[in-house]
């Protein structure tokens, strides 16, 4: 075996290397040692725990099984055993590409769930990056933290159930499911107009603009003329 010389060290520190594996290690000694909320941060918690649906949970979960398959399988009924569920980012990845056609998938899913931690946040935040570009917005976006470590499952929801009005708003072909589980989103209604109408309308004054019908120059003085007063 040969030995490390004394400036391999310094060589990796270079390349950043270590930087990254230390940081790699710090995120997993801070899960590991990750305990209970306390004080504030207990009280945060507990409100955004609150804004989680259970009711809506059973009609995502119903959508995500009928859009990817009964492989998927189902979680376990809870704001916990939803998380467990699509915590990798496979059954996330699986969901965006079913609304695309075969040979358009956007997320490279691989055949082995992921079991590396850094791994299975790179399959989250791959899902992510196909859901915005579907049209997802990034109000409507969770965090990977909020999945990962079940800061806000509520934003989870909230992403998923984006994602499903889209699809129903799409209406292209790929939506599985009843479309009254989703509301669709509004959409831009364009007006086309004719040249001859927009040559029309150059003309046209608006009333924020002002009127000058019924005005008249009567009993006005010329310009610099004293004003005349009859007694």
């Amino acid at each position: 075996m040969q030995r490390m010389s004394r400036a391999a060290p310094d060589r990796l520190l270079q390349l950043g290397v270590f930087p990254q594996i230390w940081s790699l290690c710090g995120f997993c000694l801070n899960m590991a040692n990750k305990g209970p909320s306390y004080g504030m941060s207990r009280e945060v918690q507990s409100k955004i725990e609150k804004k989680y649906d259970e009711e809506l949970e059973e009609r995502l979960v119903e959508w995500i099984v009928m859009q990817c398959g009964p492989d998927v399988g189902r979680p376990d009924r809870g704001r916990l055993g939803f998380q467990v569920w699509l915590k990798n980012g496979v059954i996330l990845s699986k969901l965006v590409n079913s609304l695309y056609p075969e040979g358009s998938k956007p997320v490279k899913v691989p055949e082995n769930p992921p079991s590396m931690v850094f791994k299975q946040m790179e399959q989250v935040a791959q899902f992510l990056k196909a859901a915005e570009d579907y049209g997802v917005t990034k109000t409507d976006m969770f965090q990977t933290v909020d999945l990962f470590e079940g800061k806000d499952m509520a934003a989870v929801q909230r992403t998923v159930m984006a994602l499903g009005s889209l699809a129903v708003t799409k209406n292209d072909g790929h939506y599985r499911g009843d479309p009254n589980w989703f509301m669709k989103k509004a959409q831009e209604h364009k007006r086309e107009f004719t040249d001859s109408q927009l040559q029309e309308g150059k003309h046209v004054i608006g009333l924020q603009m002002g009127s000058n019908r019924g005005a008249s120059q009567a009993g006005m003085t010329g310009y610099g003329r004293p004003r005349q007063i009859i007694s």
